[in-house]
């Protein structure tokens, strides 16, 4: 239950802070707006996600409704947390100042320090709230994982029988391919890469490809050349996996120098150095090696196949997961005592009462 992007942020970005007016049914002083078992969940805590939620948008402010609503599930998310926080210090499961540092140190890798302080400006968040968030998040992984992944078994019977319920979906019609690229672009600017490496122009990018491809053909790794190297800061640090596998069909929205390369490679070859354009027939943009991981024929693909068996097994767990945390919550929820005064402010304000 760690906070996300809620649906409604889209309707109310731009819009400035709503103030929240005195009520008499919530407790002395105005910027507690709601309590778990005791503890409080202050206005300013609801004030840092609804700005971050909010900020930097071009759109026009919404009604003080659609506000509200997005400041209410904010609320509603802070105390889902602190639900799940208050049971993993009950169990010991509290996240470390090592665990934060660990996984504050894998979120930088990526940035530059002037470039990381940006990304936290712009969401206006201090490192020290950073941090606050990554315990909580750290804290409820730990909680979910062992009440609830690690107790999930998924049976060869359970495999089977889906297989069996399911079988026209592994009915490939025609043969995918998954692939993965080294791309050097030739113009000018910042990329991410463990090497920190940009070409700044046509010649140099030429260059740098050209060395690449020499490091291949010596028998060093794709993948790790790729981290080090490419240019593409969606698939790089994936070893320049472009993810999902991508049928023959689809080769076609791709320029024809790489769909026609791709065609004629087997599985663990890679091509020669290809020329790429932007759309539009633009001039030139840069250059790619790409690597055919795997080509599965078209067919129908049998129980007896590796990769049938591990999508079953993860839709399987996935479907469990889903199902068990969403009982595991509203369990915890019964528990606890929850007050929120926000909620009743809302219906006080509207003329409204939940009570018996």
């Amino acid at each position: 239950m760690k906070l996300k992007p809620l649906a409604i942020a889209a309707v109310t970005a731009g819009l400035g802070i709503a103030s929240w007016t005195g009520c008499a049914s919530k407790p002395a002083g105005t910027d507690v707006m709601a309590k778990v078992n005791g503890r409080k969940i202050l206005r300013s805590e609801v004030d840092k996600y609804y700005s971050n939620q909010t900020s930097g948008s071009q759109q026009p402010p919404p009604s003080l409704e659609q506000a509200e609503t997005l400041r209410l599930n904010i609320l509603k998310e802070l105390i889902d947390n602190e639900i799940l926080t208050q049971r993993a210090a009950k169990d010991g499961l509290l996240a470390t100042e090592d665990d934060v540092q660990r996984k504050l140190t894998d979120m930088k890798a990526p940035f530059t320090e002037e470039e990381f302080q940006k990304r936290l400006r712009d969401r206006h968040l201090t490192v020290d709230d950073l941090k606050q968030e990554l315990r909580r998040s750290i804290t409820i992984d730990k909680v979910l994982a062992k009440e609830i992944t690690s107790r999930i078994e998924v049976k060869d019977s359970d495999v089977s029988n889906y297989y069996n319920q399911h079988k026209a979906d592994f009915n490939v019609v025609e043969p995918q391919y998954h692939i993965a690229h080294i791309l050097v672009t030739a113009q000018p600017g910042q990329v991410r890469n463990l090497q920190n490496s940009k070409a700044q122009n046509d010649a140099e990018a030429h260059k740098k490809i050209q060395e690449l491809l020499n490091r291949l053909d010596s028998g060093e790794d794709f993948a790790t050349l790729a981290m080090n190297w490419s240019e593409d800061p969606e698939s790089s640090g994936n070893g320049g996996d472009l993810g999902s596998s991508i049928p023959e069909s689809g080769l076609k929205g791709t320029d024809p120098a790489t769909r026609d390369a791709v065609l004629k490679l087997r599985p663990g070859q890679y091509t020669g150095i290809i020329p790429v354009k932007v759309p539009g027939d633009k001039p030139l943009n840069g250059y790619r090696i790409v690597r055919l991981i795997d080509r599965v024929p078209a067919g129908q693909r049998d129980l007896s196949d590796p990769r049938v068996q591990q999508f079953i097994r993860d839709r399987l767990r996935e479907s469990a997961e889903q199902l068990r945390k969403a009982a595991f919550f509203e369990v915890l929820r019964n528990q606890a005592t929850v007050e929120n005064y926000f909620a009743e402010l809302i219906l006080k304000e509207a003329g409204t009462t939940a009570s018996k």
